[in-house]
């Protein structure tokens, strides 16, 4: 285990320069799990086997249980992103759209490079039909992960959907 893990690893720096330089997709995938294995690593042992628990119950859609164990990390472990992440994440699951923002403001305060929480950001304003805002989440995500798929197809959506409006 490496002590200086999560969004403060050294190695994330020069991943996130390779991801913003490659378009193949096998070395995008490869690069982006690596990133996430990093975000999910932490020195607390008993941290990162609440954050697997948490994960199985939301996945499991045991939400009250996941809820539990997720705020209890991001507790005792507020400058730890993920636990943030995973958070906002559960609680746009179940529709609670303001309370995933406040939470994906804090991972990106965190880590303004997680291109989980951009993502999860613009998802979370085309729930809330803010067009523009969900415009803007996936620009800033492009930013980060310019080859990103699914955030170029979010964005060239949005993007059509704001013309006919106007239109």
């Amino acid at each position: 285990m490496v002590s200086n893990a999560d969004q403060s690893d050294q190695r994330l720096d020069q991943l996130f320069e390779l991801l913003s330089n490659i378009d193949n997709p096998a070395t995008i995938r490869a690069t982006e799990n690596r990133i996430w294995e990093i975000w999910l690593e932490h020195p607390n042992d008993d941290l990162e086997q609440l954050m697997k628990i948490g994960t199985q119950r939301m996945n499991s859609q045991l939400y009250p249980e996941a809820l539990l164990i997720f705020n209890q990390i991001v507790v005792n472990f507020p400058d730890y992103a993920e636990g943030w992440n995973k958070r906002a994440t559960l609680y746009y699951l179940v529709g609670s759209f303001e309370e995933s923002l406040s939470d994906i403001e804090q991972v990106l305060t965190l880590e303004p490079r997680h291109f989980g929480a951009l993502s999860g950001m613009g998802l979370v304003y085309l729930q809330q039909k803010e067009l523009l805002k969900a415009k803007q989440a996936f620009e800033a995500l492009i930013s980060v992960h310019p080859y990103s798929a699914n955030a170029q197809e979010n964005l060239r959506l949005v993007t059509e959907q704001l013309l006919m409006d106007i239109i």
